[in-house]
Formats: C-alpha cells, structure tokens, sequence
C-alpha cells in the first residue's frame, strides 16, 4: 500500500454514516488492499492499519466484522490489536481468529481462555501453536469436552503438572478415557490412573503401551509419580494396630495364604482382609482400603489375576466385597473374565499401575 494516509482518513468519515454498504464497500478495500497479499509492510503500514480498522471494528455489523475476521484469520501480518479484539468478540466473529491468527501470542490466548467462554475455548483448541501455559489455562478453566479436545490436538504442549490434572479427572469422566488414552504423549505412570476405569477396548490400548515401555521408561515413571503423589489418603481405621497384630501373627507362622483371605472375610474381620489383602497382591493398605470400601471390582480382579489367586477364591472374595442379591450374578460374570486375562498380561498391567501409586 503506498500512500494510504487518505484511505484511513476515508475510512474514518464512512465508519460514523449509517450506510452499512459504504462501509462494507470501503472496508473491503482497505483490507484487501494490506491483507490478501503476501508483500512485505513497513512497521508504520501495519501500525495504522491495525489502530484505526481495529478500531473502526467494534462499531461495523456482525457479518462486517465476521468478514474482516477471516480475512485477519488468515493475514501474515502482524495486526494484533485488531486480531486480539475480534477475538473477544461474539463466537461467530472471534472463532477464525482464535483457530488460525498468528498475531495472537500465548499470552492473548490465555486471556482469552480465562475471559470468555467454553466456545472460544474450544477454537484455541484447534489452533497448532498450543504452548504449556495455554493448556494449563485450558484445562483449569475448561469443561470436559474442552480438556477432550485439546488431549485429542496432536500439536499442543501439555506439561507433567497440566497432565496429572488430566489423569485425576479423567478418572472420573468418561468423556476424557479415549482421548487420554490416546494421546501419545501422556506419560505412560499416569494411564495406570484410569485403567480400572476405561472399557476392555482402551486397556487394550494400554497395555500395549506398557509393553512398549523400556526399563529407562519405567525407573522415569517411578521418579515422576513419587515426587507428584501424596502418601495421606486419610485417616486409619480405629483397629488398624490390632488387626495389624494378628495378620503379622499369621505371617510369623507361615499362615498367610491367598486361601486364608475368606475365611478372615466371613469373620468380618474387615481390617485385617484389606491389611492381608494389601500384603499378598503386593500394594500398600491406603489403597487396598481405598480400592475396596469403592468396591472396585475391576481393580480387585486384575490384583488377585497378578497374584494368581484361583479362580474359585476370587469368585468367593468377590460375591463377599459385592454383597447383595446381585452379587453372585456379578461375581460368576467376573469369574468368566478373570480366567481371560493371561497372569503375565494381569502382572504387567499392576507394575505399572503401582508406578501411579509410588509402589516398589
């Protein structure tokens, strides 16, 4: 653009009449002319265009600005005020520019997440430029389908911290297993967080995962959980020391066995099962205590599989932790997927699941 000091000033005068078509036929000039080209503008070009369009923006017509918004969508240019405005406009206006615009830096886009809307939300999502910080906003501010489509964008940059936010919500969101799952970037510690969750499907998935993992991989995941997990998961019950008494009574002679867990179970003696338990499949008692008063099923049946329970103990065990008149239709459903899952494949899967919980 050579000499445009007198199209801005045009601009200007049209921009206060009410004739929508005037502004629209002068609008459409001025940006094409900067642009739908490729030609290098001086800082002092850009600088006026971008004060006085940007400005000129806010009082055009919806469809006048959602034109002028793609066509800065898609500009080499650096106009960031114009580009920073439109995007804090209406969704309609402001999705070109928030998905493609390069004059808009990490940190426009982290005020936009943290100022406007789930809509404009998922438009940063699509963008290719997704920085740490722009995801940490994301997933602090966004719902659920605005976490699943940034996991499912395969340029965006998570870091650790942002990732183990995801972990923890996902286990309780399905709208997030496949997406977490997938991404190729999580950390493979932290899909152990929502394997007793996910369908058959993605544990699949993960325990290929698992498999391809290296010793390296596997000490790195030992290292990052153990520095990201807290050891409180609450108070201990009231008999915990006694029934620690008596379950260290029975290693001392030899008497814990797998067999042994029933019959302690049908004592209702609680605490000592889950102590007992927590010893033989290998984990600690805050999370055997956590995995059963959840009656996790699923988590149960892949710690027994481990510890090559029989089938016979684990149906019992679990027809018991069920209860209920649905409990032995349950139990002999689990029993039929129990005998399924390889003891190798189960042990796998538990060495990595007790990464995420920072057990040797």
């Amino acid at each position: 653009m050579a000499d445009n000091s007198g199209n801005f000033a045009l601009l200007i005068d049209l921009a206060k009449e009410d004739s929508s078509e005037k502004r629209r036929e002068l609008l459409r000039k001025v940006t094409d002319a900067f642009l739908s080209t490729s030609e290098v503008r001086s800082e002092r070009e850009a600088e006026l265009f971008d004060e006085i369009v940007g400005a000129v923006a806010a009082d055009l017509e919806t469809q006048l600005r959602i034109e002028l918004a793609e066509k800065v969508a898609t500009s080499r240019h650096a106009i960031r005020r114009t580009a920073r405005r439109l995007a804090f406009d209406v969704i309609d206006v402001a999705r070109p520019v928030i998905e493609s615009s390069i004059a808009l830096t990490q940190g426009d886009l982290v005020d936009v997440v943290e100022q406007t809307t789930q809509a404009h939300m998922l438009a940063v999502t699509k963008r290719t430029d997704i920085g740490e910080k722009v995801s940490s906003a994301l997933v602090a501010k966004g719902g659920d389908p605005i976490v699943a489509a940034l996991l499912k964008n395969p340029s965006a940059r998570l870091s650790r911290e942002t990732y183990e936010r995801v972990a923890d919500r996902a286990s309780g969101s399905p709208v997030l297993h496949a997406p977490f799952v997938r991404d190729k970037h999580v950390p493979i510690d932290l899909l152990n967080a929502i394997y007793f969750k996910v369908s058959a499907e993605l544990r699949r998935e993960i325990t290929g995962r698992f498999q391809g993992a290296s010793n390296d991989d596997i000490e790195a995941a030992f290292q990052a959980s153990r520095e990201h997990l807290s050891t409180a998961y609450g108070a201990l019950p009231a008999d915990y020391q006694l029934a620690k008494e008596y379950v260290n009574d029975l290693v001392r002679r030899g008497a814990l066995q797998p067999s042994r867990l029933e019959a302690i179970l049908r004592e209702n003696k609680h605490t000592s099962f889950r102590i007992a338990f927590a010893q033989l499949v290998g984990i600690d008692f805050d999370l055997a205590n956590r995995l059963i008063e959840a009656k996790d099923i699923d988590a149960v049946a892949m710690l027994c599989r481990s510890a090559d329970f029989d089938k016979s103990l684990f149906v019992a065990l679990c027809m018991m932790l069920l209860g209920g008149a649905g409990g032995v239709k349950k139990a002999e459903h689990y029993g039929q997927l129990y005998v399924r899952v390889p003891v190798s494949a189960a042990q796998r899967a538990v060495r990595f699941w007790k990464i995420r919980a920072g057990i040797r």
